[in-house]
Protein backbone atom coordinates (compact mmCIF):
# COMPACT_ATOMS: atom_id res chain seq x y z
CA UNK A 1 0.00 0.00 0.00
CA UNK A 2 1.50 3.31 -1.05
CA UNK A 3 1.52 6.43 1.13
CA UNK A 4 -1.57 7.98 -0.50
CA UNK A 5 -3.63 4.81 -0.04
CA UNK A 6 -2.56 4.63 3.60
CA UNK A 7 -3.60 8.24 4.17
CA UNK A 8 -6.95 7.64 2.49
CA UNK A 9 -7.50 4.68 4.73
CA UNK A 10 -6.87 6.84 7.77
CA UNK A 11 -9.28 9.50 6.54
CA UNK A 12 -11.93 6.83 6.14
CA UNK A 13 -11.87 6.25 9.88
CA UNK A 14 -14.95 8.16 11.08
CA UNK A 15 -15.45 9.56 14.51
CA UNK A 16 -18.34 7.08 14.98
CA UNK A 17 -16.13 4.07 14.18
CA UNK A 18 -13.43 5.34 16.51
CA UNK A 19 -15.91 5.87 19.35
CA UNK A 20 -17.31 2.35 18.87
CA UNK A 21 -13.81 1.03 19.54
CA UNK A 22 -13.21 3.48 22.44
CA UNK A 23 -16.54 3.88 24.32
CA UNK A 24 -15.00 5.99 27.07
CA UNK A 25 -16.67 9.15 25.71
CA UNK A 26 -14.65 12.31 26.25
CA UNK A 27 -11.34 10.46 26.74
CA UNK A 28 -11.79 8.63 23.45
CA UNK A 29 -12.59 11.92 21.73
CA UNK A 30 -9.38 13.43 23.04
CA UNK A 31 -7.40 10.31 22.09
CA UNK A 32 -8.85 10.41 18.60
CA UNK A 33 -7.99 14.10 18.33
CA UNK A 34 -4.37 13.37 19.29
CA UNK A 35 -4.16 10.47 16.79
CA UNK A 36 -5.50 12.54 13.94
CA UNK A 37 -3.18 15.42 14.78
CA UNK A 38 -0.20 13.03 14.59
CA UNK A 39 -1.30 11.99 11.14
CA UNK A 40 -1.61 15.67 10.08
CA UNK A 41 -5.38 15.62 9.74
CA UNK A 42 -7.30 18.73 10.79
CA UNK A 43 -10.62 17.85 12.40
CA UNK A 44 -11.57 20.87 14.49
CA UNK A 45 -12.52 19.25 17.80
CA UNK A 46 -13.43 21.75 20.55
CA UNK A 47 -11.28 21.83 23.68
CA UNK A 48 -12.38 22.47 27.24
CA UNK A 49 -11.73 26.13 28.17
CA UNK A 50 -11.52 27.24 24.54
CA UNK A 51 -13.41 30.32 23.37
CA UNK A 52 -14.92 30.07 19.90
CA UNK A 53 -17.06 32.22 17.67
CA UNK A 54 -20.32 30.35 17.11
CA UNK A 55 -23.48 30.99 15.12
CA UNK A 56 -26.88 30.89 16.83
CA UNK A 57 -28.84 28.04 15.24
CA UNK A 58 -32.00 27.94 17.38
CA UNK A 59 -33.41 29.72 20.42
CA UNK A 60 -36.00 27.98 22.57
CA UNK A 61 -37.45 28.45 26.03
CA UNK A 62 -35.08 25.90 27.55
CA UNK A 63 -31.87 26.27 25.54
CA UNK A 64 -29.90 27.91 22.78
CA UNK A 65 -28.26 25.82 20.06
CA UNK A 66 -25.04 27.21 18.63
CA UNK A 67 -23.01 25.90 15.70
CA UNK A 68 -19.31 25.83 16.60
CA UNK A 69 -17.89 24.21 13.45
CA UNK A 70 -18.36 20.59 14.47
CA UNK A 71 -20.73 17.87 13.27
CA UNK A 72 -23.15 18.50 16.10
CA UNK A 73 -24.28 21.81 17.58
CA UNK A 74 -23.37 22.96 21.05
CA UNK A 75 -25.92 23.80 23.71
CA UNK A 76 -26.30 26.76 26.04
CA UNK A 77 -28.47 25.13 28.69
CA UNK A 78 -31.38 26.71 30.53
CA UNK A 79 -29.27 27.47 33.62
CA UNK A 80 -26.60 29.14 31.50
CA UNK A 81 -29.29 30.94 29.51
CA UNK A 82 -30.80 32.39 32.70
CA UNK A 83 -27.47 34.09 33.46
CA UNK A 84 -27.68 36.16 30.28
CA UNK A 85 -29.14 39.62 30.95
CA UNK A 86 -32.70 40.15 29.61
CA UNK A 87 -31.45 42.93 27.32
CA UNK A 88 -28.77 40.73 25.73
CA UNK A 89 -31.11 37.75 25.46
CA UNK A 90 -33.76 39.83 23.69
CA UNK A 91 -31.13 40.99 21.19
CA UNK A 92 -29.98 37.46 20.23
CA UNK A 93 -31.14 36.28 16.80
CA UNK A 94 -30.74 33.12 14.73
CA UNK A 95 -27.72 33.47 12.45
CA UNK A 96 -25.97 35.89 14.80
CA UNK A 97 -22.31 35.28 15.64
CA UNK A 98 -21.56 35.13 19.37
CA UNK A 99 -18.54 34.12 21.48
CA UNK A 100 -18.96 30.87 23.44
CA UNK A 101 -16.85 29.13 26.07
CA UNK A 102 -16.40 25.35 25.78
CA UNK A 103 -17.51 24.03 29.17
CA UNK A 104 -17.47 20.38 28.05
CA UNK A 105 -16.26 19.26 24.59
CA UNK A 106 -18.64 16.32 24.93
CA UNK A 107 -20.65 15.34 28.01
CA UNK A 108 -21.98 11.86 28.83
CA UNK A 109 -24.72 12.33 26.27
CA UNK A 110 -22.27 13.35 23.55
CA UNK A 111 -23.36 16.99 23.80
CA UNK A 112 -21.01 19.99 23.54
CA UNK A 113 -21.82 22.20 26.54
CA UNK A 114 -21.34 25.95 26.00
CA UNK A 115 -21.47 29.16 28.02
CA UNK A 116 -22.08 32.58 26.52
CA UNK A 117 -21.66 34.45 29.84
CA UNK A 118 -18.34 32.70 30.57
CA UNK A 119 -17.07 33.59 27.09
CA UNK A 120 -17.94 37.23 27.61
CA UNK A 121 -16.29 37.14 31.02
CA UNK A 122 -13.12 35.56 29.64
CA UNK A 123 -13.05 38.20 26.94
CA UNK A 124 -13.37 40.90 29.61
CA UNK A 125 -10.55 39.36 31.69
CA UNK A 126 -8.32 39.47 28.63
CA UNK A 127 -9.37 43.06 28.05
CA UNK A 128 -8.48 44.20 31.59
CA UNK A 129 -5.18 42.30 31.47
CA UNK A 130 -4.34 44.17 28.27
CA UNK A 131 -5.30 47.45 29.97
CA UNK A 132 -3.05 46.58 32.92
CA UNK A 133 -0.13 45.98 30.54
CA UNK A 134 -0.72 49.03 28.37
CA UNK A 135 -1.67 51.46 31.15
CA UNK A 136 -4.73 52.60 29.20
CA UNK A 137 -7.51 54.37 31.14
CA UNK A 138 -11.16 53.37 31.05
CA UNK A 139 -14.19 55.68 31.04
CA UNK A 140 -16.96 53.97 32.95
CA UNK A 141 -19.83 54.61 35.32
CA UNK A 142 -20.19 54.02 39.06
CA UNK A 143 -22.75 51.22 39.55
CA UNK A 144 -22.56 50.74 43.32
CA UNK A 145 -20.53 51.10 46.49
CA UNK A 146 -19.68 49.61 49.88
CA UNK A 147 -17.97 51.01 52.95
CA UNK A 148 -14.58 50.39 51.35
CA UNK A 149 -15.09 52.18 48.05
CA UNK A 150 -16.88 52.26 44.69
CA UNK A 151 -18.00 49.56 42.23
CA UNK A 152 -17.24 50.22 38.54
CA UNK A 153 -18.11 47.46 36.01
CA UNK A 154 -15.93 46.74 33.00
CA UNK A 155 -17.99 44.58 30.70
CA UNK A 156 -19.30 41.70 32.82
CA UNK A 157 -16.65 42.18 35.52
CA UNK A 158 -17.14 44.11 38.75
CA UNK A 159 -14.17 46.39 39.30
CA UNK A 160 -13.49 47.84 42.74
CA UNK A 161 -12.05 51.31 43.43
CA UNK A 162 -10.78 51.33 47.07
CA UNK A 163 -11.28 54.56 49.03
CA UNK A 164 -7.52 55.18 48.92
CA UNK A 165 -7.65 55.13 45.10
CA UNK A 166 -10.58 57.53 44.76
CA UNK A 167 -9.83 61.10 43.72
CA UNK A 168 -9.69 63.62 46.56
CA UNK A 169 -12.53 65.48 44.85
CA UNK A 170 -14.89 62.60 45.63
CA UNK A 171 -13.73 61.83 49.16
CA UNK A 172 -16.17 62.67 51.97
CA UNK A 173 -15.42 65.53 54.33
CA UNK A 174 -15.66 65.13 58.08
CA UNK A 175 -15.99 61.91 60.07
CA UNK A 176 -19.38 60.70 58.83
CA UNK A 177 -20.03 57.28 57.29
CA UNK A 178 -18.55 57.20 53.78
CA UNK A 179 -21.45 55.07 52.47
CA UNK A 180 -23.80 58.05 52.58
CA UNK A 181 -21.31 60.03 50.49
CA UNK A 182 -20.67 57.18 48.00
CA UNK A 183 -24.41 56.64 47.47
CA UNK A 184 -24.74 60.06 45.85
CA UNK A 185 -22.21 59.06 43.18
CA UNK A 186 -24.07 56.06 41.71
CA UNK A 187 -24.46 56.49 37.93
CA UNK A 188 -21.82 59.25 37.86
CA UNK A 189 -19.13 58.91 35.16
CA UNK A 190 -15.61 58.00 36.31
CA UNK A 191 -12.23 57.51 34.63
CA UNK A 192 -10.15 54.68 36.09
CA UNK A 193 -6.97 52.72 35.49
CA UNK A 194 -6.51 48.97 36.07
CA UNK A 195 -3.90 48.41 38.81
CA UNK A 196 -4.49 44.75 39.75
CA UNK A 197 -5.95 41.69 37.98
CA UNK A 198 -6.34 38.29 39.70
CA UNK A 199 -8.56 35.85 37.80
CA UNK A 200 -8.32 33.09 40.38
CA UNK A 201 -9.57 35.33 43.17
CA UNK A 202 -11.95 37.10 40.77
CA UNK A 203 -10.28 40.34 41.81
CA UNK A 204 -10.16 43.49 39.68
CA UNK A 205 -8.79 46.62 41.37
CA UNK A 206 -9.12 50.04 39.73
CA UNK A 207 -7.73 53.49 40.54
CA UNK A 208 -9.20 56.88 39.77
CA UNK A 209 -6.13 58.63 41.21
CA UNK A 210 -3.78 56.82 38.80
CA UNK A 211 -6.05 57.59 35.85
CA UNK A 212 -6.09 61.29 36.72
CA UNK A 213 -2.30 61.28 37.03
CA UNK A 214 -2.09 60.21 33.37
CA UNK A 215 -3.70 63.44 32.19
CA UNK A 216 -2.50 65.76 34.96
CA UNK A 217 0.52 67.06 33.06
CA UNK A 218 -1.59 67.83 30.01
CA UNK A 219 -4.16 69.62 32.17
CA UNK A 220 -1.43 71.58 33.94
CA UNK A 221 0.10 72.72 30.63
CA UNK A 222 -3.29 74.00 29.50
CA UNK A 223 -3.92 75.72 32.83
CA UNK A 224 -0.50 77.41 32.77
CA UNK A 225 -1.38 78.92 29.40
CA UNK A 226 -4.68 80.25 30.75
CA UNK A 227 -3.66 81.52 34.20
CA UNK A 228 -2.72 85.10 34.94
CA UNK A 229 -1.03 86.48 38.02
CA UNK A 230 -3.63 88.23 40.16
CA UNK A 231 -6.56 86.07 39.11
CA UNK A 232 -8.69 84.47 41.84
CA UNK A 233 -9.86 80.85 41.54
CA UNK A 234 -11.77 78.31 43.59
CA UNK A 235 -9.77 75.21 44.48
CA UNK A 236 -9.67 72.24 46.81
CA UNK A 237 -6.91 71.30 49.24
CA UNK A 238 -5.28 68.04 48.11
CA UNK A 239 -2.44 67.64 50.63
CA UNK A 240 -0.68 69.37 53.52
CA UNK A 241 3.04 69.63 54.26
CA UNK A 242 5.20 71.44 56.80
CA UNK A 243 6.03 74.13 54.24
CA UNK A 244 2.53 74.72 52.90
CA UNK A 245 -0.57 73.29 51.23
CA UNK A 246 -1.26 72.01 47.72
CA UNK A 247 -4.51 73.22 46.19
CA UNK A 248 -6.02 71.81 43.00
CA UNK A 249 -7.52 74.35 40.63
CA UNK A 250 -9.15 73.11 37.43
CA UNK A 251 -7.28 69.80 37.59
CA UNK A 252 -3.76 71.06 38.40
CA UNK A 253 -2.03 71.56 41.76
CA UNK A 254 -0.52 74.82 42.95
CA UNK A 255 1.40 75.53 46.16
CA UNK A 256 0.22 77.84 48.91
CA UNK A 257 3.35 78.55 50.98
CA UNK A 258 2.93 78.51 54.76
CA UNK A 259 3.37 82.30 54.84
CA UNK A 260 0.50 82.74 52.35
CA UNK A 261 -2.09 80.60 54.14
CA UNK A 262 -3.20 82.96 56.89
CA UNK A 263 -2.67 86.54 58.05
CA UNK A 264 -2.21 85.14 61.54
CA UNK A 265 1.02 83.38 62.45
CA UNK A 266 0.72 79.57 62.13
CA UNK A 267 3.32 76.80 62.43
CA UNK A 268 1.56 74.17 60.26
CA UNK A 269 -1.18 74.31 57.59
CA UNK A 270 -3.35 71.83 59.51
CA UNK A 271 -4.07 74.57 62.06
CA UNK A 272 -6.45 76.22 59.58
CA UNK A 273 -6.87 73.79 56.64
CA UNK A 274 -7.89 70.19 56.00
CA UNK A 275 -7.64 67.94 52.93
CA UNK A 276 -10.72 68.22 50.74
CA UNK A 277 -11.60 71.72 51.94
CA UNK A 278 -12.74 74.19 49.26
CA UNK A 279 -10.85 77.50 49.33
CA UNK A 280 -10.46 80.72 47.36
CA UNK A 281 -6.92 81.28 46.11
CA UNK A 282 -5.12 84.10 44.33
CA UNK A 283 -2.46 83.37 41.72
CA UNK A 284 0.70 85.15 42.89
CA UNK A 285 3.33 83.46 40.73
CA UNK A 286 3.68 81.35 37.58
CA UNK A 287 6.87 79.55 36.50
CA UNK A 288 5.88 78.09 33.15
CA UNK A 289 9.28 76.55 32.42
CA UNK A 290 9.23 74.68 35.76
CA UNK A 291 5.44 74.17 35.66
CA UNK A 292 4.95 75.74 39.08
CA UNK A 293 1.98 77.74 40.29
CA UNK A 294 2.24 79.94 43.40
CA UNK A 295 -1.01 80.61 45.22
CA UNK A 296 -2.18 82.63 48.20
CA UNK A 297 -5.20 82.13 50.42
CA UNK A 298 -4.65 85.08 52.72
CA UNK A 299 -4.56 87.60 49.86
CA UNK A 300 -8.18 86.75 49.04
CA UNK A 301 -9.16 87.82 52.56
CA UNK A 302 -9.10 91.19 54.30
CA UNK A 303 -5.99 91.64 56.41
CA UNK A 304 -7.23 91.85 60.04
CA UNK A 305 -4.24 94.09 60.76
CA UNK A 306 -5.75 96.73 58.48
CA UNK A 307 -8.93 96.62 60.55
CA UNK A 308 -6.89 97.19 63.68
CA UNK A 309 -5.10 100.28 62.34
CA UNK A 310 -8.26 101.89 60.93
CA UNK A 311 -8.53 103.95 64.11
CA UNK A 312 -5.07 105.53 63.83
CA UNK A 313 -3.49 107.89 61.29
CA UNK A 314 0.01 109.16 60.62
CA UNK A 315 0.81 112.14 62.85
CA UNK A 316 -1.71 111.15 65.52
CA UNK A 317 -0.80 111.02 69.23
CA UNK A 318 -1.41 107.67 70.93
CA UNK A 319 -0.82 106.10 74.32
CA UNK A 320 1.49 103.08 74.41
CA UNK A 321 3.01 100.68 76.90
CA UNK A 322 6.67 99.74 76.44
CA UNK A 323 6.78 95.94 76.05
CA UNK A 324 10.44 95.17 75.35
CA UNK A 325 13.74 96.81 74.41
CA UNK A 326 16.31 96.00 71.74
CA UNK A 327 19.55 97.60 70.61
CA UNK A 328 17.74 99.32 67.74
CA UNK A 329 14.69 100.59 69.64
CA UNK A 330 11.71 99.90 71.85
CA UNK A 331 8.39 98.19 71.10
CA UNK A 332 5.16 99.67 72.44
CA UNK A 333 1.71 98.08 72.68
CA UNK A 334 -1.06 100.40 71.46
CA UNK A 335 -3.95 98.23 72.65
CA UNK A 336 -4.98 94.64 72.04
CA UNK A 337 -2.26 92.94 70.00
CA UNK A 338 -1.40 96.04 67.96
CA UNK A 339 2.25 96.97 68.41
CA UNK A 340 4.58 99.62 67.01
CA UNK A 341 8.33 100.30 67.02
CA UNK A 342 10.07 103.38 68.41
CA UNK A 343 13.40 103.42 66.60
CA UNK A 344 16.35 104.43 68.82
CA UNK A 345 16.68 107.63 66.78
CA UNK A 346 13.07 108.56 67.71
CA UNK A 347 13.46 108.15 71.48
CA UNK A 348 15.31 111.37 72.26
CA UNK A 349 16.61 114.56 70.73
CA UNK A 350 19.98 113.67 72.24
CA UNK A 351 22.17 110.81 71.02
CA UNK A 352 21.77 107.67 73.12
CA UNK A 353 23.47 104.27 73.01
CA UNK A 354 20.55 102.13 74.22
CA UNK A 355 16.77 102.65 74.66
CA UNK A 356 17.08 101.86 78.39
CA UNK A 357 18.59 105.33 78.81
CA UNK A 358 15.13 106.79 78.07
CA UNK A 359 12.44 104.16 78.76
CA UNK A 360 11.97 100.86 80.52
CA UNK A 361 9.52 97.96 80.10
CA UNK A 362 6.10 98.76 81.54
CA UNK A 363 6.32 102.52 81.04
CA UNK A 364 3.12 104.11 79.70
CA UNK A 365 4.05 106.96 77.36
CA UNK A 366 2.48 109.28 74.83
CA UNK A 367 3.79 108.60 71.32
CA UNK A 368 3.31 110.04 67.86
CA UNK A 369 2.51 107.79 64.88
CA UNK A 370 5.02 108.76 62.18
CA UNK A 371 4.59 105.88 59.71
CA UNK A 372 2.09 103.13 58.81
CA UNK A 373 3.33 100.45 56.39
CA UNK A 374 0.47 98.10 55.41
CA UNK A 375 2.65 95.91 53.16
CA UNK A 376 5.07 95.22 56.02
CA UNK A 377 2.39 95.47 58.72
CA UNK A 378 4.51 97.94 60.66
CA UNK A 379 3.74 101.05 62.69
CA UNK A 380 6.53 103.58 63.25
CA UNK A 381 6.34 105.58 66.50
CA UNK A 382 8.23 108.53 67.93
CA UNK A 383 8.72 109.80 71.46
CA UNK A 384 10.86 112.80 70.59
CA UNK A 385 8.29 114.22 68.11
CA UNK A 386 5.42 114.26 70.59
CA UNK A 387 5.94 118.01 71.20
CA UNK A 388 7.35 118.81 67.75
CA UNK A 389 6.12 122.18 66.35
CA UNK A 390 5.89 120.51 62.96
CA UNK A 391 2.78 118.70 64.16
CA UNK A 392 1.20 121.63 66.03
CA UNK A 393 -1.34 122.38 63.30
CA UNK A 394 -2.29 118.70 63.00
CA UNK A 395 -2.66 118.36 66.78
CA UNK A 396 -4.96 121.40 66.84
CA UNK A 397 -7.17 119.97 64.06
CA UNK A 398 -7.39 116.56 65.77
CA UNK A 399 -8.22 118.15 69.11
CA UNK A 400 -10.93 120.27 67.47
CA UNK A 401 -12.32 117.21 65.70
CA UNK A 402 -12.43 115.29 68.98
CA UNK A 403 -14.30 118.15 70.70
CA UNK A 404 -16.90 118.29 67.91
CA UNK A 405 -17.30 114.51 68.08
CA UNK A 406 -17.75 114.59 71.86
CA UNK A 407 -20.35 117.37 71.60
CA UNK A 408 -22.25 115.43 68.94
CA UNK A 409 -22.30 112.33 71.11
CA UNK A 410 -23.65 114.34 74.05
CA UNK A 411 -26.46 115.76 71.91
CA UNK A 412 -27.33 112.28 70.71
CA UNK A 413 -27.62 111.05 74.30
CA UNK A 414 -29.92 113.97 75.23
Amino acid sequence: MDQNNALNGQEAMSADNFNEQHPEGTESNELMNELLEKEGLNLDFPRRGEIRTGVVARISESEILVSVGTKSEGIISGREKDQISPEELAALKVGQEIPVYIVEPEDQNGTIVLSYVRAREEYDWQKVEDMLSSGDVYDGKISGYNKGGLIVPIGNLRGFVPASQISVFRRPEGNGAPEAHWAKMVNEPITVKVIEVDRQRHRLILSERSALQETRETIKDRLLDELEVGSVRTGRVTSLADFGAFVNIDGADGLVHLSEISWERITHPNEVLKVGQEVQVKVIGIERDRKRIGLSIRQTQMDPWMKKVESIKEGQLVSGTITHLTKFGAFANLGGDMEGLIHISELSENRINHPKEVVKEGDVVTLRVIKIEPDRRRIGLSLRKVDSPAYADLDWKIALSNEVSSAQQSEDKE
